[in-house]
């Protein structure tokens, strides 16, 4: 190999530099040439370049030819380092956009600011626009009833800023949504005050609920599948998976009502489309088991309730996670899980009273109660009370007393159907947790508005004292519950021999605060 490169080198009238052995024919391929020191006084001799190979180990001599080799054989001129889709023009890139739907067009967007501004073209948002709604303007004739309908050309692509047709389309595809939906809600049931067809309506609208679970590192775990389950006046949902993250690292759960931007990706069921996120709830998860409260348990979990109707259901073994599951109460549901943003609640717009100077016991009567007692998968009690009503002398505490179902009065006693309990599953077990229940109060003002609502997991608790009555022997069992706007007592008795419970009192506390803000009173 020497002897070839100092012959090759020798015919160009020079020879190898110290320590480097030519690259055979390098000028046949158009490569330049090797270094090389002129031949002269100071020019190395061929006995000493080859003392200092005979002293260099072979394996570090084939290092160095190969090395050289590499060097010579590298192109000089620079690769393309960007060969991808972005690298091409951006007509091209519009063709290619031209072809996309509209959802697929609005996940373009979101890859780079470049692809964003492509996206939207006006050009081909308006072609998306008319085959969906025809865009036409008419001229109206001063001398005749007829109108002529212009197509809008290119005076609608030049005379619109970029992204223009693209809100224009994504604006109308809500109002066409919005108006399905308003039209489903029109009718309302005049037992709850509420909308007879939200089931209706939820699905027209393509509504759904998630909940996000952030740890304490900032990381998201979305959980999206879940069971639904549709009640007269609320909706329960149980999430379940057997990917849920450690509850030690979990900081807090969000829960949010999702709703897609296009009616069509409504239709097909489809998760990938753009959505819109609207915040309803937010529950810090830090020592959940020490603050929470637990209301009830069976051999496989124990349920810790948190506010707003949330519970979390835990493996005993194992203290993590079974399933999530929360019951939403149907009163402006379709408002706070849609009109909220990601990071802010949608705020309910301010009540103004209907003052009333003629009746003094304004807002103390004609309430009209209707209660459900159900267990997510059946129902145990479904009942309307009407014409409750307080006296002024009966305003205790700071609170209105309203009685639907009296100790006193046994004619009223209601019995419920089967045993309570809240059924609950997962991807391997099912279950059912005894003495608990969801509660679903809609209490109606005298005009039958939606006055005080609220949908919540409770439980019974046994009770110490015995029962009074004569027509019930058995064990007392009492239900609880209270919020800012007031509180809700039960008592049930169980019947041994007939093995049901009945509701032997049923009280509800308004809040004074409540009622005066309501009426515009002073109670």
């Amino acid at each position: 190999m020497a002897t070839e490169c100092g012959g090759h080198l020798r015919e160009c009238g020079a020879e190898p530099a110290v320590g480097v052995a030519a690259f055979p024919g390098a000028s046949e391929v158009g490569l330049p040439s090797p270094p090389f020191t002129p031949a002269g006084p100071s020019a190395v001799r061929p006995r000493n370049r080859s003392k200092s190979s005979a002293a260099r180990p072979q394996g570090d001599s084939r290092a160095v030819h190969a090395g050289i080799k590499s060097l010579y054989l590298t192109p000089s001129i620079k690769p393309e380092s960007n060969l991808g889709i972005e690298s091409m023009p951006s007509e091209m890139l519009i063709k290619v956009f031209s072809y996309l739907d509209a959802a697929s067009l609005l996940a373009v967007g979101c890859v780079n600011r470049h692809f964003y501004h492509l996206a939207n073209d006006n050009g081909i948002w308006l072609k998306i626009y008319s085959s969906c709604f025809q865009p036409k303007k008419t001229i109206w004739k001063m001398k005749s009833e007829q109108t002529e309908t212009v197509s809008l050309g290119c005076a609608a692509l030049h005379e619109r800023e970029p992204g223009y047709w693209k809100k224009e389309y994504i604006f109308k595809q809500i109002a066409v949504v919005k108006s399905r939906v308003m039209q489903l809600v029109k009718p309302v049931d005049p037992y709850t005050g509420l909308p007879c067809k939200n089931k209706e309506a939820m699905k027209a609208s393509g509504l759904s609920w998630i909940i996000v679970l952030k740890d304490k590192i900032g990381k998201e775990h979305v959980m999206e599948e879940a069971n639904l389950s549709f009640k007269d006046t609320s909706v329960t949902i149980l999430w379940h998976s057997t990917d849920w993250p450690c509850l030690d690292i979990l900081s807090t759960l969000k829960l949010f009502g999702v709703i897609p931007l296009l009616p069509d990706q409504s239709r097909a069921g489809s998760k990938n489309g753009p959505r819109h996120r609207s915040l309803i709830a937010e529950y810090r998860l830090a020592n959940l088991t020490e603050k929470s409260v637990e209301v009830g348990a069976d051999k496989l979990v124990r349920l810790v309730y948190l506010n707003s109707g949330l519970v979390v259901g835990l493996w005993k073994v194992k203290n993590e996670i079974a399933f999530v599951m929360t019951s939403l109460h149907y009163h402006q549901l379709f408002e706070r899980s849609t009109l909220g943003s990601a990071t802010v609640k949608y705020a309910l717009p301010p009540h103004k009273p209907l003052l009333d100077d003629v009746d003094p016991e304004y807002g103390l009567h004609d309430y009209s109660l209707h209660l459900d007692m159900h267990g997510r998968s059946c129902t145990y009690l479904c009942g309307t009370f009407k014409s409750l009503f307080c006296r002024k002398d009966d305003i205790a505490d700071e609170y209105l007393k309203l009685t639907a179902v009296s100790l006193k009065d046994n004619t009223k006693h209601l019995p419920l159907i089967g045993t309570p309990g809240l059924s609950w599953e997962t991807d391997v077990f099912k279950g059912n947790v005894k003495d608990c229940y969801v509660m679903d109060v809609t209490l109606l003002d005298e005009i039958g508005k939606p006055f005080w609502c609220f949908s919540a997991p409770v439980c019974m608790d046994l009770s110490s004292k015995a029962s009074g009555l004569y027509d019930y022997m058995g064990h007392i069992y009492t239900t609880d519950y209270a919020d800012s706007e007031g509180k809700v007592y039960v008592e049930l008795v169980w019947l041994e021999e007939t093995k049901e419970y009945f509701i032997v009192n049923l009280v509800l506390y308004l809040s004074t605060k409540k009622v005066n803000d309501w009426f515009g009173t002073n109670y």
